[in-house]
This record gives C-alpha cells, sequence and structure tokens, in this order.
C-alpha cells in the first residue's frame, strides 16, 4: 500500500532540540534522545469513513514529533498502518450494500488526500492489514507455542496473565479495563475465555464474512492488536521511541500490543514513550463515528477552507487537551493565516532568529504548539506596530513556519 507524497521540509540555521514528551506509561515527560535515526509508529484509520477533525488533530501531533527530529538532522522512520478489514467497515459496507473493498479504497484513498492537503509528513511505510497477514500468522501461532494463547470454539485469544507487565502502559483498574474492553471491540463477557480481559488474535471464518489461510489456525482473519504488532516489529523492531495514537487507543489496543510484543520478544517496553493526543468534541461530546457528530477534512475543503487554516486550528490546542470543534475555533485560524501571510509579505521585518529559537524550544517541551503560534504572533504584531530593516526575517518566519509547524505560508 503506497503512501501520500511528502511536501518539502524546509532546512532551518541553527541547532534543533531533542524532543521531551509525555508517556503514558510513566506519567510524566521523558526526553527521547534517539540515535541517528528516530522510530515511530502511530495507529493508522479503520478506512469506512472520510477523516474527521479528531484523526486530524492525532496525526497533527505526530506530524509534530517527525519535524522535531527532523530539526535535529535526523533520519525519521516512520511506521502507520491501515485496519483495511474489520467489523466496523465490514458492518458499513454490509448497511450500504457496497463491495467492502471498495469501500476501503475508496475511504482510504480520500484520507491520502487530506493528510496531502494538510501538508502531514508521510509514513515511510504505509501498510494494510490485508497485506500484513502473512507475517500475523506466525506470530499466532508463535504466542500458542509459547503458551500464550488458547483456542476457543476455533478463535484464538491471547492471555493477559503471560505478559508480567500487563497493564503497565494504561495503568488502569481491572474494571475500568472491563468497560472499556466491552466499548472497544473487546468481548469480555464470552464464557470459555481465561480472563475476560483477553483479546482475540485470529478469528476464525464466519459465514458471509472474507477470511484467509491462517496455516496450522485455519482461516480467519487477524485481530485489532497483533495487526499493528505484527506491522511495528517487522519494521521497527521492539524498543522504538515513540507508540502513537489518540487517548482512546491507550486501553486496549497499546495496552494489548504491547504484551503481544514483549511476550514474542522477551524484551521490555514495546515502545520508549506511548504518546497519546487529546480528544475532539462537536456539540459536547467526542468526534466519533459511532455518534456521526463529524467535521469531516474533504468537506472543509470543499467549502474552500483553506488546508493551512484547518491545520492552524488544530495547532492552537495542546496535542494532549480534549477540546470542541466550532465555527469560532475556525474562524480565529483563518483570521490569524491572513494575518501571518500578511507579515511575510512584506519586504522586511524585525529580527526573526530568536523567533526560531522560541518556537523550537515550544515544540520540544512536550508539543507545546499554542506556545510556538503566540511567539509568531508576537513576532507579527511587532512588525504590524513598529516594522523593521531586518530583509531576511519574513523569508526565515515563512521557513520556519513551514519547517516546524507545518503551516505553508
Amino acid at each position: 500500500m503506497h503512501a501520500w507524497p511528502a511536501s518539502e521540509v524546509p532546512a532551518l540555521p541553527g541547532e534543533g532540540r531533542d524532543l521531551s514528551i509525555h508517556d503514558t506509561a510513566t506519567g510524566g515527560l521523558v526526553t527521547l534522545d534517539p540515535g541517528p535515526v528516530a522510530r515511530i509508529y502511530v495507529c493508522g484509520i479503520t478506512p469506512y469513513d472520510a477523516t474527521h477533525m479528531g484523526h486530524a488533530a492525532t496525526y497533527n501531533a505526530f506530524d509534530l514529533v517527525q519535524r522535531v527530529w527532523l530539526d535535529t538532522k535526523r533520519q525519521v522512520h516512520y511506521v502507520q498502518n491501515v485496519t483495511d478489514v474489520d467489523d466496523p467497515l465490514l458492518e458499513r459496507a454490509q448497511r450500504d450494500d457496497v463491495d467492502w473493498v471498495e469501500l476501503a479504497e475508496q475511504e482510504t484513498a480520500l484520507f491520502r488526500e487530506d493528510m496531502t492537503a494538510l501538508r502531514m509528513l508521510p509514513p515511510r511505510h504505509y501498510i494494510g492489514a490485508v497485506e500484513a497477514i502473512p507475517g500475523i500468522v506466525p506470530l499466532v501461532e508463535r504466542l500458542r507455542d509459547l503458551g500464550a494463547a488458547y483456542e476457543l470454539e476455533g478463535d484464538v485469544y491471547f492471555s493477559v496473565g503471560s505478559d508480567p507487565h500487563f497493564g503497565e502502559v494504561s495503568h488502569l483498574d481491572a474494571e475500568a479495563m472491563r468497560l472499556l474492553s466491552a466499548e472497544r471491540g473487546g468481548d469480555p463477557d464470552r464464557p470459555g475465555k481465561k480472563s475476560p480481559l483477553d483479546p482475540m488474535l485470529w478469528m476464525a471464518a464466519r459465514d458471509g464474512e472474507p477470511s484467509w489461510d491462517g496455516g496450522s489456525l485455519g482461516r480467519g482473519r487477524p485481530g485489532w492488536h497483533i495487526e499493528c504488532v505484527a506491522i511495528a516489529l517487522d519494521h521497527l523492531g521492539m524498543g522504538f521511541e515513540v507508540q502513537g495514537g489518540g487517548s482512546d487507543l491507550a486501553f486496549p489496543h497499546h495496552e494489548m500490543g504491547a504484551s503481544h510484543a514483549q511476550v514474542l520478544t522477551g524484551e521490555f517496553p514495546m515502545a520508549k514513550a506511548y504518546v497519546h493526543a487529546g480528544m475532539v468534541a462537536l456539540d459536547g461530546e467526542k468526534m466519533s463515528k459511532s455518534r456521526g457528530n463529524l467535521v469531516f477534512v474533504s468537506q472543509l475543503r470543499r467549502d474552500g477552507v483553506d488546508p493551512a487554516a484547518i491545520r492552524l486550528a488544530l495547532l492552537a490546542h495542546h496535542y494532549r487537551s480534549d477540546w470542541e470543534w466550532t465555527d469560532q475555533v475556525l474562524r480565529e485560524a483563518v483570521e490569524r493565516l491572513g494575518r501571518w501571510r500578511s507579515a511575510v509579505s512584506r519586504p522586511d521585518g524585525p529580527p526573526a532568529d530568536a523567533l526560531v529559537e522560541e518556537i523550537r524550544d515550544a515544540l520540544a517541551d512536550d508539543l507545546n504548539a499554542p506556545a510556538a503560534l503566540a511567539a509568531v504572533d508576537r513576532w507579527v504584531a511587532l512588525q504590524q506596530e513598529h516594522g523593521g530593516e531586518d530583509t531576511g526575517a519574513p523569508g526565515l518566519v515563512s521557513r520556519a513556519v513551514d519547517a516546524l509547524l507545518g503551516v505553508a505560508v
């Protein structure tokens, strides 16, 4: 599966900063010091609907991670999956009487268009669950051989008790885990499971649903968590820097994935930092496909909204915060974009070297994008009030905003 084209990232004078970022597993900031190649895995979409602002906010956060690392002259090895076979996709296809493969391809193509418009840097490897199946099957068989998986009526489950570190990503109690498991795709009430929390690794073939050859597992399709584990281990290995996604993925998805990988490899941890973006709400409720309260990036683009303004609306909120999308949020972003573009189009301005360092400092401090925007706002206001004599300043500001914030002005 191919990703989307990369926009050019301008090189900036000076030195980038090492990133300190909030790690859900430890509950505090960790300063990441990768080698020459920084590794990041971000969980991708289940393509049964278009990209909404909650998706965009999440991918914007991890785009900033990439940009901070690129500014330190590191290479970034970024991997993202597409869950192109799963219950929600099959249910939507059946509801709309369309082929599930065509639906997945259509929505994935639209996602690529949205990411391109928003200037999100693409992953080096963009892998679909279906194409990952040949690598998933041996992992499930290995877990079974290790005694960490068991069969139940043809399905294969992972035993969470096989990982001594289970629970160390989300730090939730058993009852909270059980409730979230039921809400987020698990089946804690299924009779016969060793633990209500045990997640499915391989679902035996069901009538009327797609299935694949699973070798000794029989025909079926993979569970959600093992999909990401197989892709991450194949392309990044253990101990990569950042496992990312929305805060709703901390449990069960990232918790289960970490346990799968740790049992498979005997190594700990799977990732050095588990990083989670906040949720975006509309009309007082979390924006989600199940509720239908969605604002789509593609619809905003069709309505003539500049993608740079959409990106500024996302950047105005700290990535870990929960916030609400409103017309006012977008209006303020459009106005900010206009001020910035007006400023960088002038022939000169106040010196901007210090501004570049302010943006770097803000982003290195847990991706504090609102502080970075405020710094640019101050430079723009100073230029408007007092002008300046530095003919190179507007160009430097334009390049810095593009390189570090992904906003084309």
